[in-house]
């Protein structure tokens, strides 16, 4: 269309040329034939010279025009053509699975095209949006030829490829997007020549390596959008000449070092984001002269440090803060107030203290305030006033607190927050009081958390009215009384978690209402009856059921097999009784089934289909009859526990049995064969009828002959006076070792010699050993027993750790009942030896054996984790809950990398529910208090006995950690006890209690320090916190003690702090260490 203009164009000049020659010419010759004008006659010669050059010069004049017109045609057309090829190489490198450039031919004019957009001048092509085209294929470098092009979009395509160089020539490109790519390499340097860009967007993509410092030259960019690739190195300092810049956005990149002061020239800024990196430093002080800054996001990376206390005031126009998963310190800017539209605060996995300052008198637009997993809050009754102050926040939807320090009782303002709250958590605190009647309020929660608290009370019914409620979770508290049946009524309800109270009566039948529940956590309770078969109907069961260690009765029901999507059931540690239900091996999505410690009997059904089966638990029992062959076949499985039960036969050699730590057979007195390390009797050879029946008459008469035998024994047994009716059956020890004679024991110990004497407790003594073939090194306890109680003692502790597994518990290898050279009795325990000897030795080396080595700040915090650990899985994780009843440092053992096992378990105490009131008798006649200085003072008083009688002696055995003084310490006299002597110190002077060894401890890191004066405000601020944990699981009444679950949190929290990891393990983690 252009060519035909033109040439139309220059047609019309031609004929306009031509007439008015002609005219001219046509004039001229009149002029010269008048008769009548003789005086022009005559001068004829002069005037056909002068006409001559005026018509030569007409028609050069004339050319020249025709020929420039002609060539700027010519330019034109070939400048379109140009346009014209680009965008058909574009075409050519992509596929074009939606055919959207079905339209790019010859059937119309390219500016008509697809995505193209022309000027109206030049008709040059000055835009390119193909975004979301789905074109897959790499971007042609004859893009460059488009020298138009204003406007460049190719985001959200499957382009790959490295972005062209020539895009560079591109002088007048305003906006590039090649966003949501798979573009890869570098980005091109040369891009810097675009002047005119003012949004730079090339997210989501894969290029690599460093940000162009040259891009600091594109003094219009106002959006630059580099997130979520691959690029690693500095921060340009150069971008700060980007004075028009009003978009930051770099997150989700390796990018490392500090944020450069170049940054505070960016006087336009709005949003500066730079979340998940590895930038470090203190919070960048160049932000601060940002006044124009809407939105901050500094989230996972290492900034360190605390907040400016004035932010509020230099940043008025703040809405949004986000700096997830740094290591910021101090006190949350009360100033923030300031900051009229503030809505969005996101500062969670941080070391915050203090309290959440934010009022919305102030703040009438804030929507968020996630603080979970930081040290806000002082155990105090006031830490949680700051809800009253949020109440008329009336757009506030998510409140996240959990994982902090805040005490006090959970007050009734709570119910008056914003009724548009959906997320409302407050887990993992120290929490007490009730839940109101009145949360029903709240009617827009969608998740209500407070579990890991100190709740009390009974669960308000009310909770039932919150229709819109996806996830519950109250676990981990001291609730009483029953599941409010209105539970029903949360039809929406995805995850039901109520674990670790004190809940009775039965699982409410209206729970099979919630047709939309995932996940169901009822362990750890009082819950008896049945469970209702409605529950078995839930179709979107398919997490976890949970409802061990109950009380739950009767048979399971077969509609357990209806829960075909189920991968975790649970139903261990009840009183089920009949026969397995054949239906779960129909529920082939399990991957884990424990059943374990019930009283279920009959064969172990059909489960061969349960091919994704990776832990499988049925011991306990009453089991029958042999093993099934099928369970070799389970190519999943980590773990089988079939131990205690009454199995025969013969033990499989392949699949899971071929490796004698995935399985567990034991306390199966009937079973034979199995690999060498089971060390079961061989399986019988089967002969033939005829050679059987002839070795019936000798068999007959060697079993008269021992009958005979048994009985004399026996007569003489029961004429013997009995010391005690206490037995400790072999299964206790496990598989791996047989029980080992006197003679083994005296000849591995060098005759119990004084130089292999390494250390005494209360009821013997501890001797190292060289035992077996191959002389492992042991540890060999030797029960006194003419020391009242030893005996006892001595079946405790084979009880108690004889079927426990933890990495922080002295593990047992095997134990002798005998009698000794002398016809006396002899009672000794076998341990693995532990080559760094008890934490006393390194806490009060004694004189001329000081310990070469001392135990640094993180290597005690380490320690106390370990024994935290452990207390932590037998008080709430053992198959029963266990006492130690002796906590000291002389009963924690170090191995090779000091790491911390709990030993000594001769007060231990099983706190079965059948057993309590003999094991509370047996103490009180005994009387075991334990250790002077370390045994909770209820106990002195008569007292019962709890786990909050371990939490006391873990306490004191904190503060002497780190403080290195005992309890018994001449220096407490009168009324000044260990506790006291901390507790007055807290307040300032905790680096004058603080043991100096620490400073002295051999661990090599970068932060090791010489002198208290060294250290930096976070290690005070931990050793502060160490001593606040000491302190709560010290108090004098056991009801204001910490429990174990949450002591053991928060120092992993600290320790985590101190080693700048910044991570937080939950609960399970702890459980399965």
């Amino acid at each position: 269309m252009a060519v035909s203009v033109s040439k139309a164009w220059l047609l019309f000049i031609l004929v306009i040329a031509i007439l008015a020659n002609s005219k001219l010419a046509a004039g001229a010759c009149r002029i010269r034939t008048s008769p009548c004008l003789s005086r022009v006659h005559m001068e004829h010669p002069l005037v056909s010279s002068s006409l001559l050059f005026s018509l030569t010069f007409r028609f050069i004049l004339l050319l020249f025009i025709l020929l420039s017109v002609s060539k700027l045609s010519l330019a034109t057309l070939h400048s379109s053509e140009t346009d014209k090829l680009a965008l058909l190489e574009f075409k050519s490198h992509v596929d074009d699975p939606l055919s959207s450039l079905a339209t790019w031919n010859e059937s119309s004019h390219f500016c008509q095209w697809v995505g193209v957009t022309c000027g109206n001048k030049h008709q040059r092509v000055i835009a390119l949006d193909l975004e979301g085209k789905n074109l897959v294929g790499t971007i042609s470098a004859y893009i460059g030829n488009l020298s138009f092009l204003r406007s460049l979009s190719l985001a959200s395509n499957s382009l790959k490829g490295r972005i062209p160089s020539e895009t560079g020539r591109l002088f007048r490109l305003q906006n590039l997007n090649l966003s949501f790519n798979s573009l890869e390499g570098e980005i091109p340097v040369n891009l810097s020549r675009c002047s005119s860009l003012m949004a730079f967007d090339l997210q989501s993509n894969q290029l690599e390596k460093r940000i162009p410092s040259e891009l600091g030259s594109l003094s219009k960019l106002e959006k630059l959008s580099l997130a979520k690739n691959h690029l690693s190195g500095k921060f340009p300092s150069s971008l700060g000449n980007l004075s028009s810049l009003q978009q930051l956005l770099f997150t989700y990149n390796n990018l490392e070092g500090e944020v450069p002061d170049t940054v505070a020239q960016m006087k336009s800024l709005k949003r500066f984001e730079v979340g998940v990196n590895n930038l470090s430093g203190a919070f960048p002080p160049s932000l601060y002269n940002l006044s124009s800054l809407i939105v901050i996001a500094l989230a996972f990376n290492n900034f360190s440090g605390d907040l400016n206390p004035d932010m509020g005031i230099a940043l008025p126009n703040l809405r949004v803060i986000d700096i997830a998963g740094n290591k910021f310190t101090g006190s949350i800017p009360a100033s923030l107030n300031n900051a009229s539209y503030f809505q969005h605060l996101d500062l969670p996995q941080n070391y915050f203290t203090g309290t959440i300052p934010l009022s919305c008198s102030d703040l009438r637009h804030l929507q968020w305030i996630n603080a979970h997993t930081n040290l806000l809050g002082n155990h105090l009754a006031d830490d949680l006033s700051f809800l009253s102050s949020l109440a008329n926040c009336s757009q506030l939807r998510l409140l996240d607190v959990s994982h902090n320090w805040l005490g006090g009782e959970l007050p009734n303002s709570i119910t008056n927050l914003s009724t548009q709250l959906t997320w409302l958590r407050l887990a993992e605190n120290f929490i007490g009081g009730m839940i109101p009647v009145q949360i029903s309020n709240l009617a827009s929660l969608t998740m209500f958390s407070l579990d890991q608290n100190f709740l009390t009370g009974t669960i308000p019914a009310s909770i039932g009215k919150l229709s819109n409620l996806n996830k519950l979770y109250l676990g981990a508290n001291k609730l009483t009384g029953e599941i409010p049946s209105s539970f029903g009524n949360m039809t929406r309800l995805l995850h039901l978690s109520l674990y670790n109270n004190s809940l009775h009566g039965s699982i409410p039948s209206s729970l099979g209402r919630c047709s939309y529940l995932q996940e169901i956590r009822l362990c750890h309770n009082k819950i008896n009856g049945s469970i209702p078969k409605e529950v078995f109907s839930l179709p979107a069961l398919s997490v976890v059921f949970n409802v061990s260690h109950n009380s739950l009765t009767g048979p399971l029901p077969p509609e357990v097999g209806n829960l075909k999507s189920l991968v975790n059931l649970d139903v261990s540690y009840n009183k089920f009784s009949k026969e397995i239900p054949g239906e779960i091996g129909e529920m082939l999505a399990l991957e884990v089934l424990y059943m374990q410690g019930n009283f279920f009997e009959g064969n172990i059904p059909d489960l061969s289909r349960l091919k994704g089966i990776e832990y499988l638990d049925l011991s306990h029992n009453n089991l029958t009859g042999q093993i099934p062959s099928y369970t070799v076949s389970f190519s999943m499985l980590q773990n089988l526990n079939l131990s205690h039960n009454n199995l025969e036969g013969e033990v499989p050699v392949k699949g899971v049995f071929q490796n004698a730590t995935a399985f567990e057979v034991y306390g199966n007195s009937r079973l034979c064969g199995g690999i060498q390390e089971l060390q079961l009797h061989a399986c019988p050879i089967k002969h033939r009828y005829h050679i059987a029946l002839k070795l019936i008459l000798p068999i007959g008469i060697a079993a008269a002959f021992c009958l005979t035998l048994a009985s004399l024994i026996s007569l003489r047994w029961l004429r013997k006076p009995k010391k005690n009716h206490l037995s400790v059956s072999s299964g206790s020890f496990g598989h791996f070792y047989q029980r080992v004679s006197y003679q083994e024991l005296l000849h591995a110990t060098g005759g119990f010699s004084e130089r292999n004497l390494i250390g005494s407790g209360n009821f013997g003594s501890v001797y190292k050993g060289k035992l077996g073939p191959d002389e492992t090194i042991v540890a060999v306890k030797v029960l006194n027993l003419q020391k009242e109680g030893a005996f006892k003692s001595f079946i405790v502790e084979c009880q108690a750790l004889g079927n426990v597994r933890h990495r922080n518990l002295v593990k047992i290898l095997t134990a002798c009942s005998s009698i000794d050279f002398e016809g006396k009795d002899f009672k000794a325990i076998v341990y693995e030896f532990m080559q760094n000897g008890n934490l006393d030795m390194w806490l009060h080396p004694e004189d001329g054996l000081r310990q070469q080595s001392n135990l640094s700040l993180l290597q005690r915090m380490n320690i106390a984790i370990d024994v935290a650990s452990a207390l932590l899985y037998l008080h709430h994780h053992s198959q029963t809950p266990i006492l130690h009843c002796d906590l000291k440092p002389s009963n924690i053992l170090l191995d090779d990398d000091l790491t911390a096992r709990i030993s000594d378990f001769g007060l231990a105490r099983l706190l079965s529910e059948s057993g309590q009131q003999a094991l509370y008798a047996h103490l009180s006649s005994a009387g075991i208090k334990g250790t002077v200085g370390y045994a909770a003072p209820e106990y002195g008083m008569g007292g019962q006995l709890s786990t909050n009688g371990d939490v006391y002696n873990f306490g004191i055995l904190l503060l002497e950690m780190f403080t290195g003084r005992r309890p018994t310490d001449d220096m407490f006299t009168d009324n000044l006890n260990l506790h006291n002597f901390v507790k007055s110190a807290t307040s300032g002077r905790v680096m004058e209690i603080l043991d100096q060894t620490v400073l002295n401890g051999t661990e090599e890191t970068e932060d090791t320090v010489t002198s208290t004066s060294d250290w930096t405000s976070e290690q005070n601020e931990s050793l502060i916190l160490v001593f606040q944990i000491g302190l709560a699981c010290s108090a004098e009444s056991p009801n204001d003690r910490m429990d174990m679950r949450n002591v053991a949190l928060k120092l992993r929290q600290i320790r985590d702090r101190l080693v700048g990891l910044g991570t937080h393990e939950n609960q399970e983690g702890l459980m399965h260490q």
